[in-house]
């Protein structure tokens, strides 16, 4: 099948011949064609099948009749990411050159001002994370009355990341007349529950088995002894075995990107870290120096994951091995794309391998081994790094033990405090009945004391005499106190 055949307009397909595509992907293939139908749909394929062009293509030749009004976009894409909405801007750009579609990004990290004057002027095409999308919305700046297609893409990422309640407020806003489309790796049970709440007879499209890895990666797990800087050996050892034109190095943990950034550039590697801690310019910044070819070691965190397109993207280095089995397919999911083929490798210590575990049990199978421990071990004493790549590993250690050895003793520390408030109870009860045996000695101290006396003797010790009447000025005697008596 070719794209002549899903039913586009010329300027359109003019526009995906000068981006050098011909044969549409299968996910493509099944999805324009409804989409163009005005039918809802619900998309399910893996990461890098060509799900972005599945909806933008149509969107496009929806789109190409009408005019936007001002705050009053045409079209809504919500995306989890800032990078996955500027990658779907890109795409419109791209397939849209031949059309005079205006489009708007709403994303954090950029000035509202500029995004308010693009609002006023009217867009057809608004692309959005859902807290930037809710703070314009707040403001009065942009009204969804006249959205007439909505897609949620990535929409389980939307759930790992906490945005459905977000997700599903934003969709309670739109007209209930609408075509409405959502793409997935994996359809949640969660996922699930919105698509049958607020779609209408939706089509599935599926077209791979959910989290299955592609056929045009190849995999390899290598086995290391040790902790963080017998990894950081290992990976070089890798990178510099592997014929590495541009790859991604993922880490679980931000901290870990910032130290892993700084080793490799020690021993003379081209590298630069992506996270979520970063400002919105520098990220944008760094992926398009990635993008370009300035930079031919991207470490990242997970923020990277998830549907980022870099061209012919040749390796994908797993640091860490992912604490979730769908992030593995996520990550690797990232090279070998469109068909191309694509290495990803995975480093595993003793401490991570529940993890590794997981994902096996998920694929059905064992990752292949590319190399031994023993490899891996003397790779210290072979590699001969100058004195600062030594001196700054050395500090990088020292960093790294710290940090745990803080995480370490706030978790001790977390039972003894415990403890400390146990005890501190306990001496407080104590202290509490303490007062208690105090009062009690008082009122034994106040009980009267009744002393036997002659029966012509009044209470008071005196005798009696005929005007005493037996009752002293205080009130009856046998309740007087002891130690008013005295």
């Amino acid at each position: 099948m070719r794209f002549e055949d899903l039913g586009l307009s010329d300027p359109l397909l003019n526009a995906i011949g000068e981006a050098g595509y011909e044969t549409p992907t299968p996910i493509q293939a099944e999805a324009i064609p409804h989409l163009l139908m005005a039918r809802d749909i619900i998309g399910i394929a893996q990461t890098g099948t060509g799900k972005t062009a599945s909806f933008t293509l149509p969107m496009i030749e929806i789109l190409s009749t009408g005019r936007a009004r001002a705050r009053m976009p045409r079209s809504l894409i919500l995306e989890p990411t800032r990078e996955l909405a500027a990658q779907v801007a890109e795409n419109f750009e791209i397939y849209g050159k031949n059309h005079k579609l205006s489009k708007a990004l709403l994303i954090g990290g950029v000035s509202f001002a500029d995004q308010e004057e693009k609002l006023d002027r009217g867009v057809d095409v608004l692309i959005a994370t859902p807290g930037r999308l809710l703070d314009h919305f707040e403001r009065g700046k942009v009204l969804l009355a006249d959205i007439k297609v909505l897609v949620v893409d990535e929409a389980d990422r939307m759930l790992d990341m906490g945005f459905i309640p977000d997700v599903e407020r934003i969709i309670k806003l739109l007209p209930a007349i609408r075509q409405t489309a959502m793409f997935s790796a994996t359809m949640p049970a969660e996922i699930k529950r919105l698509t049958d709440a607020y779609m209408m007879n939706p089509r599935t499209v599926q077209v791979a088995p959910q989290a299955s890895a592609a056929e045009t990666v190849t995999q390899g797990l290598l086995r290391v002894s040790g902790g963080f800087r017998e990894k950081r050996a290992a990976l070089r050892k890798l990178i510099r075995n592997s014929d590495v034109k541009n790859a991604i190095v993922f880490c679980n943990r931000k901290r870990d990107v910032a130290t892993l950034e700084k080793s490799l550039k020690s021993h003379g590697f081209n590298a630069a870290g992506l996270h979520g801690d970063m400002h919105q310019t520098a990220r944008m910044e760094t992926l398009a120096k990635f993008r370009d070819g300035e930079i031919e070691l991207l470490v990242a965190s997970d923020v990277a994951a998830r549907g980022l397109d870099i061209a012919n993207m040749s390796h994908v280095f797993n640091f860490d091995v992912p604490m979730h089995a769908e992030d593995y397919i996520h990550r690797i999911g990232r090279t070998g794309r469109a068909g191309k083929e694509g290495h990803a490798y995975t480093l595993c210590t003793r401490d991570h391998a529940k993890f590794l575990g997981a994902i096996e049990r998920m694929l059905g199978k064992s990752i292949p081994p590319i190399g031994s421990p023993e490899a891996v071990r003397t790779d210290e004493d072979t590699e001969t790094p100058d004195n600062d790549a030594a001196a700054a590993d050395v500090q990088e250690d020292a960093v790294t033990e710290a940090s745990e050895e803080r995480e370490t003793k706030d978790k001790d520390d977390a039972p003894r405090r415990r403890r400390r408030g146990r005890r501190k109870s306990e001496s407080s009860k104590e202290s509490n009945s303490k007062p208690d045996a105090k009062k009690k000695e008082v009122r034994e101290q106040c009980k009267p004391v009744r002393t036997p006396r002659p029966k012509d003797e009044s209470r008071s010790g005196k005798p009696k005499s005929d005007d005493d009447d037996g009752d002293s000025a205080f009130g009856k005697d046998e309740h007087t106190p002891a130690f008013l008596l005295r």
